[in-house]
């Protein structure tokens, strides 16, 4: 297939990692691999940009340059990863309905409480438009996938499980045996988390974790806590773990993801909140590299673990909950291990995306069929 791809809320190539970036250079790598010819249509970031009137002329330049673009490549089928109300798809339905090309969307995104507000109607009609305009929609959460129901006939929906490569993400004993003596631990639990240090839910949830483990610290329960990512909200967050973790806590850095195999095979346990995680990549990552997870039981994060057997989810901000399971398995390795060995498991028999992208693909291909 010849397949037109564009991603209006984070093109592939900006600089700030995402589990929306994460996902779009996936699917798009994927199909370059199954041997498709991916062309990106445009680079045009579409995020709130209805509110930015001063940007008009250059969005119907980039229209006419990415039309352009389009009849020159003569594709099969048009993909676009993720629009909604912030960032909806602003040249994909028009494009492909000048041109006649099937029009396709992964990641919609569909929320009736967004028309409500004047800063947000506005977005919430534009990507309507863009959903009802789409001949098939598909998403990865189970919650947008009923949401989408509400709009979008049901032959016209695909869930398709998130996932990822698990070869990228493998546990390395000589890469643990490296990590912990980086970190100066030798038979002290590590309990691992990451998150890049944004002021918004990332921060808040490492502030509630540091903050929760005190109480741990404080038990003297034995542990060191190392932390993956940077950002803005770094100094507050070394300046809260001098006063809360003193000598338990390290940050290690923001970490290329080709490197985080590594970084898992340190550690004994994964700890992150999730406050509204959409999906949390990390946590697929992580129990793919053996580890198991403690986090809220929130958004999409019961849908990448499987509640007690790799992983304890825990109701949203339940410290006492929290601290009991990770104390339970900070003192029982052989449940670690267990827990471990059986995350590894699930993630390549229900989240490794060479299986789940096939069923993607065959759609993609029927509809691109219509066109030919």
């Amino acid at each position: 297939m010849r397949i037109c791809f564009y991603a209006p809320f984070k093109p592939l190539h900006h600089p700030n990692p995402s589990g929306d970036l994460i996902i779009a250079t996936g699917l798009h790598d994927f199909l370059r691999k199954q041997g498709h010819e991916v062309m990106i249509a445009s680079t045009l970031r579409s995020r709130w940009i209805y509110w930015k009137p001063w940007l008009l002329i250059r969005i119907l330049k980039e229209y006419f340059m990415a039309k352009q673009r389009v009849v020159r490549f003569r594709p099969d089928i048009w993909l676009t990863y993720h629009s909604y109300y912030k960032s909806p798809d602003l040249l994909g339905p028009t494009i492909c309905k000048a041109l006649n090309i099937p029009y396709t969307m992964f990641q919609g995104i569909y929320s009736t409480k967004r028309r409500r507000k004047l800063k947000t109607a506005p977005g919430f009609y534009l990507n309507r438009h863009a959903l009802q305009r789409a001949e098939h929609v598909f998403t990865n959460r189970q919650s947008d996938l009923k949401n989408l129901q509400r709009i979008i006939p049901e032959e016209q929906l695909s869930y398709i499980k998130p996932g990822i490569f698990p070869e990228m993400f493998q546990f390395d004993e000589q890469a643990r045996i490296k990590m912990r003596q980086l970190w100066q631990v030798h038979s002290t639990p590590v309990i691992l988390s990451a998150a890049m240090f944004r002021p918004d839910v990332k921060t808040q949830g490492l502030t509630w974790l540091i903050t929760a483990l005190g109480k741990l610290a404080d038990q003297e329960v034995p542990f060191k806590l190392v932390i993956a990512g940077d950002g803005s909200e770094r100094k507050k967050l070394t300046t809260m773990a001098h006063k809360i973790l003193p000598g338990r806590l390290i940050f290690a850095g923001k970490i290329k993801r080709e490197k985080m195999a590594e970084f898992y095979s340190g550690g004994d346990i994964f700890a992150f909140p999730g406050i509204r995680e959409s999906l949390g990549m990390v946590y697929l990552e992580a129990q793919s590299c053996r580890l198991p997870v403690v986090a809220f039981d929130n958004g999409g994060i019961p849908e990448v673990v499987q509640q007690g057997a790799t992983a304890h989810l825990i109701k949203p901000f339940a410290e006492e909950d929290f601290c009991v399971a990770i104390k339970q398995l900070l003192h029982d390795e052989a449940q670690r291990n267990s827990m471990g060995l059986a995350a590894e498991q699930y993630v390549r028999r229900e989240h490794d995306l060479h299986n789940n992208y096939r069923q993607f693909e065959q759609t993609l291909k029927r509809y691109a069929k219509t066109s030919q």
